[in-house]
């Protein structure tokens, strides 16, 4: 995989970078894996929105992928690595021995006709689930959970690893990629290997269209609004007024905002700052 450049033939051109899609199948999702995705343009159930920038973009299907790897002992091939819209990494649909299909998320190295299996007797190897306390230090995983059974909640972006570092007792010593080290319990399943299309940090978005797309609209600064609009607003001319940088509402940037979370603080062995 790899990014792809344009001639300069527009201003917006002249910079933009694409990923190379070869490695994707080039077939439709499967039909019985897709549900439709509405969307809320940042508005909350009772119409208002609570998070700006947000609306517009193409339509998109959801893939339902399999999180929780709870196949034990069943062996699935590689029939095809796909495009997620939803999300960074690509996927990969599993047939299972017993006729099921899955989508996963596609590691790095995985390919159409490779075979995966979930379960503590599974062989160490790229796309396999297996418990913490099976899996040796300093390999790379991915698809984390936090409790066991909830299925994969920590990293499963584009790019991204964990490392066990050391096991105590029932828990494991985990790195995560932001470089926090936490206590993750023994019998919480990871997958082998690295999340796929590495290359995703390396895109160029190039244009404003192009974030269009996507749903995101464009970030106005409290500044250039009027003081009805936002705190740093109005002034003769550009005036920050002499106060802290504040959401709409006065909420201070930077305050911390987070309740205190005692029952999962307690696993943060090592604070990724």
């Amino acid at each position: 995989m790899a990014v792809k450049k344009y001639r300069p033939t527009t201003p917006s051109r002249r910079f933009m970078t694409v990923s190379d899609f070869s490695e994707l199948a080039k077939k439709e999702p499967e039909k019985s894996l897709l549900v439709p995705l509405k969307k809320s343009g940042g508005r909350n159930n009772t119409g208002r929105v609570t998070v700006r920038f947000r609306g517009g973009g193409n339509r998109r299907h959801y893939r339902i992928i399999d999180f929780k790897r709870n196949k034990i002992g069943v062996p699935g091939k590689v029939t095809s690595i796909e495009y997620d819209p939803n999300r960074t990494s690509r996927i990969a649909l599993i047939q299972y021995f017993d006729g099921e299909k899955r989508y996963i998320l596609a590691p790095m190295d995985l390919k159409t006709g490779d075979m995966v299996i979930a379960g503590p007797d599974a062989e160490i190897k790229v796309g396999n689930a297996l418990p913490l306390e099976k899996i040796p230090e300093g390999i790379p995983i991915h698809n984390l959970e936090v409790n066991p059974g909830k299925g994969g909640q920590l990293v499963r972006s584009a790019g991204s690893s964990a490392i066990i570092l050391s096991k105590e007792g029932n828990y494991a010593h985990v790195q995560l990629p932001s470089g926090e080290v936490r206590l993750i319990n023994l019998r919480c399943y990871a997958t082998i290997g690295q999340v796929s299309n590495v290359d995703h940090e390396n895109v160029v978005v190039g244009k404003a269209g192009r974030s269009r797309w996507l749903g995101r609209k464009p970030h106005v600064r409290g500044v250039v609004m009027n003081p009805v609009d936002h705190p740093l607003g109005g002034g003769e001319g550009r005036s920050k007024s002499g106060r802290h940088p504040s959401s709409p509402t006065g909420v201070v940037d930077g305050k911390k905002t987070r309740k205190k979370k005692k029952a999962s603080d307690k696993f943060i062995v090592r604070r990724r700052k």
